[in-house]
């Protein structure tokens, strides 16, 4: 009772018959719809940024643009949230921020973007403006309101305080969790 959540290591140790056995059981069809996301992981009733966001996350994974995350696309999503290489983490992120699909993103899209998942992850330790302002004003070395894909990496690579508040923003291990230990039950308060 008195358990801490799951650590990232611990989840990495589960075996892939149990992480197939543990998404039949929330999916039996072997397809995950978005709105079947959301229950999963306990996400109705949000506001309409996070609700984009968790939008935006089902698009990401959904790799092959059918509507709906197959067991693949499930395990790469983890694999890649828990154990990615950087650059393909930086590429994860880059497509997520870029809501519009222009190949560009810029300080509104970061913004809202960051506000959503500081609603879900209840994790407000960074302010999103600041976190903003930093990276436009040490990666947009051109002074355009965009970046690119690259200049994304380059720059979230060439500094460490970025990298670090990236890190933070984008740590998952809440939903991870949900994950993991299944559907979040509702409080009853009587």
């Amino acid at each position: 009772m008195g358990n801490t959540h799951a650590s990232l290591d611990d989840i990495l140790a589960e075996d892939m018959h149990h992480w197939y056995n543990k998404f039949m059981r929330e999916s039996p069809s072997g397809l995950i719809t978005l709105f079947e996301l959301k229950s999963i992981l306990g996400l109705q009733g949000m506001n309409e940024d996070a609700n984009s966001y968790v939008d935006q996350v089902f698009f990401t994974f959904d790799m092959d643009g059918d509507g709906y995350i197959d067991f693949v696309e499930y395990i790469a999503a983890i694999s890649l949230m828990l154990k990615g290489e950087i650059n393909q983490k930086l590429k994860w992120y880059f497509k997520l921020f870029d809501q519009d699909g222009n190949g560009k993103i810029d300080k509104d899209e970061l913004e809202t973007i960051f506000t959503a998942i500081q609603d879900i992850t209840r994790n407000r330790e960074i302010v999103p403006e600041e976190v903003v302002a930093l990276i436009f004003e040490k990666i947009d070395v051109n002074g355009e309101g965009e970046l690119t894909l690259e200049e994304f990496i380059e720059g979230a690579k060439d500094h460490p305080d970025i990298m670090d508040m990236l890190k933070k923003l984008m740590d998952l291990t809440p939903v991870l969790v949900i994950i993991v230990e299944g559907r979040q039950k509702p409080i009853n308060a009587s």
